[in-house]
């Protein structure tokens, strides 16, 4: 994404824990639009016209000490925190290469685990049929509070994150780990592990792994993610896979599938989700336009009402 303006400062300053020595920094804007219409086969206002729109304010400088300081602020009209306003996303980082990364979320963080767990297809089920997202559930939690530490690099091509979340309570909270290996040209590999002991007797895990290998214009990938609960009938596990391909520098094409396998009382057939898109890319813009259906929504292959089909023409910009 493109700088939309930088404005240098002499603040960022005040105090901070490491340091009160005042230093110089910069505020960074970054921002995106969207114009857009959809249509959803399952809703009664189903064919909408729409607009997206989000603007990051990134602050950030170097201490005395050698350490990078940012501030990273949302601003999204489309904010889902009534509270907050239109102020979304925001966090503070401090660290270096040699010491790693300290983030502290205020809110929209994702825990380790989580920020690898978008499937291959690119999260069909949630961001673009909008089915609750309890079915693509997270053990470790994610969100306001959130701490996650980025190790420094120790091998070439590795990168590795630890995050934690109190329960707020008195209770253990909830841990998680994420790997990612790309020292090989092409290939991407992730693992990732989180950790839920925020309610007693309750134990919550899911594990993420998701892989994929770039040959000429062809992109294939990936993925799994799997989750386990106390009770079994909260299990959970999404596989899918996508593959792309780059007509020219600017077109490309993408197919991918979601499965979402569950058990339990009323649970006969899994979900199915398939969709396709293409778009062309120049500068800051892309047009795009994607396709997706859906079978067996509620698990069973009987039900009135059962498919979800989905349409999206889009117009966007980054700045």
């Amino acid at each position: 994404m493109n700088n939309f303006k930088k404005i240098g400062l002499t603040a960022l300053a005040g105090s901070l824990v490491a340091t009160s020595v005042a230093y110089a920094g910069a505020l960074e804007a970054t921002g995106s639009a969207e114009m857009k219409m959809t249509n959803h086969s399952q809703k009664a206002n189903g064919r909408t016209v729409g607009m997206g729109n989000s603007v990051y304010l990134t602050g950030s400088g170097e201490t005395d000490g050698g350490l990078n300081v940012s501030l990273s602020f949302e601003l999204d009209q489309g904010a889902s925190d009534g509270a907050a306003g239109v102020y979304d996303n925001h966090s503070v980082s401090v660290g270096n290469d040699s010491l790693g990364t300290l983030t502290v979320h205020g809110h929209g963080g994702s825990n380790s685990a989580a920020a690898l767990d978008t499937t291959a297809a690119g999260d069909f089920w949630d961001n673009t049929l909008g089915i609750s997202s309890t079915n693509t559930p997270q053990a470790s939690a994610s969100g306001n509070g959130l701490v996650v530490y980025s190790l420094p690099s120790v091998v070439d091509g590795l990168s590795a994150a630890v995050s934690y979340a109190s329960d707020g309570n008195n209770n253990e909270g909830s841990t998680a780990f994420g790997l990612t290996y790309a020292g090989v040209e092409g290939l991407s590999v992730s693992y990732g592990k989180g950790e839920n002991n925020g309610t007693i007797n309750i134990d919550q895990d899911q594990t993420v792994m998701k892989a994929s290998y770039i040959y000429g214009p062809i992109t294939l990938a990936a993925s799994n993610n799997d989750f386990d609960h106390t009770t079994a009938s909260s299990d959970q596990e999404v596989k899918s896979y996508a593959i792309s391909y780059s007509l020219t520098d600017s077109i490309s094409v993408s197919y991918g599938e979601e499965t979402i396998e569950k058990s339990g009382a009323g649970i006969t057939s899994d979900i199915e989700i398939e969709g396709i898109t293409a778009s062309y890319t120049s500068g800051g813009m892309t047009a795009a336009v994607t396709s997706i259906e859906a079978t067996n929504v509620d698990h069973s292959s009987t039900a009135v009402n059962n498919d979800n089909e989905f349409w999206k023409v889009s117009l966007s910009f980054a700045f």
